[in-house]
């Protein structure tokens, strides 16, 4: 309703202005101690942990671009569903939402895509530890925070930088291919509604 999207939008808008820092602090400072406690780990500041966090920050990415593609679908289409006699969640689920998939399906790589690129957060809230893990809820050290950690103490010019070098551009293209996917689902998205190329 109206009345919801008026209360909803600007809280879930507001989200995009609150800095990474500090979502890891409070990552670490209330969702980490809750998480360790809550299910008996040794430390809060795991994989889990990241993943919780990295869920909240790109869940406005996904909500402000799935809404807007929602907005987009012509009144036309609801008009001629209810005409037919369909119900209100029937014109949503088999009319609305079939035609802005392209829109909402462009948010979510694009939520991915900020998830996937995200430093501060993972350095603070995922524990740090430089192993491979064996179960989702231990420490871990994602690709973002391995370089963030150690680029200040390696050596100019050694394996070390480069190894590092090699994990951002790794990054970069993993980034790249989201955008990509997510620039043709638009376009498909767009030509779909005819808002143009």
């Amino acid at each position: 309703s109206r009345r919801t999207k008026a209360f909803l939008k600007p809280i879930i808008e507001l989200l995009a202005g609150i800095p990474s820092i500090v979502y890891g602090f409070f990552g670490m400072v209330i969702v980490a101690p809750f998480i360790q406690e809550l299910l008996n780990l040794p430390v809060g500041l795991t994989a889990f942990t990241g993943s919780l966090i990295l869920g909240i920050m790109a869940t406005q990415t996904v909500c402000s671009i799935s809404e807007d593609a929602l907005s987009f679908v012509p009144k036309e289409f609801r008009e001629a569903s209810f005409a037919v006699g369909a119900n209100r969640w029937q014109t949503l689920t088999r009319v609305v939402i079939p035609a802005a998939a392209s829109g909402i399906s462009t948010g979510i790589i694009l939520g991915m895509s900020r998830a996937v690129g995200e430093t501060m957060t993972v350095l603070m809230v995922t524990g740090g530890a430089a192993v491979m893990p064996k179960t989702f809820f231990q420490p871990v050290r994602p690709m973002t925070a391995t370089i963030a950690a150690e680029m200040g103490e390696t050596v100019m010019g050694s394996t070390h930088y480069h190894a590092l070098f090699a994990i951002g551009l790794i990054l970069f293209f993993i980034t790249l291919g989201f955008n990509i996917v997510a620039e043709l689902i638009s376009r498909r998205f767009r030509l779909k509604l005819g808002l143009g190329r």
